[in-house]
């Protein structure tokens, strides 16, 4: 499609409809060229192509989306994750919901458990004025020092869960934190399982898949 026309003229002018409105059929992913669905409205396409919009098209402008994700242990938090291949859930995949996507809760890459990634500005303003409490399952090894427990529950909520394994419920939960903490008390970190953001817990969302938040779903 290096040559013809831009696809968000050529829909403007077969549908009819405004550049504007031919802008989001396309980015909606409404629109298919000779079958085949393209979501660039930059598209080259020559005048021999069919054009055709998807039963159901609508131009209405694409809501903001979030987007949780089950990191494994030892892979880089990124956008690279949302694999299209990975998704749970029904709700139609679309190339714009990766356009302007923010990390809203970073993981270290040695962790595992929830990431957020999310266009909402809503669900922004909630991390960066109250961030919503985490909560962490945290395997150890060591012996911990007196009073380390009261130690580390200064600011969190900190438990034992068995032997070897330690619960944090904290809105602080920044990448190396529950490490530093946890060596100061005499005890290594083993491993780190992020279970639960504010009221939405992982569930049984598998590792390295991925889903929509739901419009009733709240942090």
């Amino acid at each position: 499609m290096s040559d013809g026309v831009r696809l968000n003229k050529r829909v403007a002018e077969d549908v009819p409809c405004s550049r504007s409105e031919a802008e989001a059929y396309i980015l909606g992913g409404w629109v298919s060229v000779d079958g085949v669905v393209v979501e660039e409205p930059g598209a080259r396409v020559g005048h021999d192509r069919r054009i055709a919009l998807l039963p159901g098209a609508t131009a209405m402008p694409i809501a903001p989306v979030t987007i949780v994700v089950h990191k494994p242990a030892g892979v880089e938090v990124s956008a690279a994750l949302i694999d299209p291949a990975q998704q749970e859930g029904k709700q139609r995949f679309l190339k714009h919901h990766l356009h302007k996507l923010e990390l809203v809760a970073p993981l270290e890459k040695s962790a595992s458990g929830l990431v957020v990634f999310t266009q909402d500005y809503r669900v922004l303003r909630k991390f960066r004025e109250d961030a919503p409490e985490q909560e962490i399952i945290v395997e150890v090894a060591g012996t911990i020092s007196e009073g380390g427990l009261q130690q580390l529950n200064q600011g969190m909520k900190v438990s034992w869960q068995n032997e070897t394994r330690l619960r944090f419920a904290t809105k602080i939960a920044t990448p190396g934190l529950i490490d530093r903490l946890c060596r100061d008390v005499g005890l290594r970190v083993l491993a780190q399982k992020r279970i639960r953001i504010g009221r939405l817990p992982m569930s049984s969302l598998p590792p390295a898949r991925w889903r929509y938040l739901t419009p009733v779903e709240r942090f």
